[in-house]
């Protein structure tokens, strides 16, 4: 009984953070708002990437219970030049086979989940993503690499978490 309730709290607390990045983002202007800006609503990234012309892009990630993991790109001069959320059916089209695993993790940023299947010499890793606008259309992408750490395919499902709550 305690866990179930924990488990309930801890998801109105995520969905309550997930709640606060439209108006995180609606404070936040491209070409205006600062670095310093960016970290005030979003915190510390959990990965800065280096970025072209000397820009750096930080990764915010709302996986593994979130749906969204957002991209914030730092200009050289210090400003906010673009901010996207990067888990769209755009962004899963351009993970190919043979795509080195960093390449992934850059363009999409941190999975929900990783899993090692050892015996396939394979791992897998997932993102959970809403392709609509309800909960109901959430859905978990995965890309499966070999032990060369290359994408050897891809795939969609609907989130099994769904049906779990059946």
């Amino acid at each position: 009984m305690i866990g179930r309730w924990l488990l309930m709290v801890c998801t109105a607390a995520l969905a309550l953070l997930a709640a606060c990045d439209p108006q995180r983002i609606a404070e936040l202007e491209e070409g205006v708002s600062t670095e310093a800006d960016v970290r005030a609503r979003f915190g510390e990234p959990q990965r800065i990437w280096d970025g072209d012309g000397g820009a750096r892009v930080f990764e915010y990630s709302r996986q593994p219970e979130g749906h969204r993991n957002y991209m914030i790109t730092i200009g050289p001069d210090g400003r906010m030049s673009a901010l996207r959320q990067v888990l769209t059916p755009q962004n899963f089209a351009r993970v190919q086979p043979g795509m080195m695993m960093e390449d992934v993790r850059r363009l999409l940023g941190q999975p929900h989940k990783v899993t090692p299947y050892e015996l396939q010499r394979e791992t897998h890793w997932d993102w959970r993503f809403l392709d609509g606008p309800n909960s109901s259309d959430a859905k978990v992408f995965t890309a499966v690499f070999n032990t060369d750490w290359r994408v050897v395919s891809t795939r969609t499902v609907r989130d099994p978490a769904l049906d779990a709550g059946r």
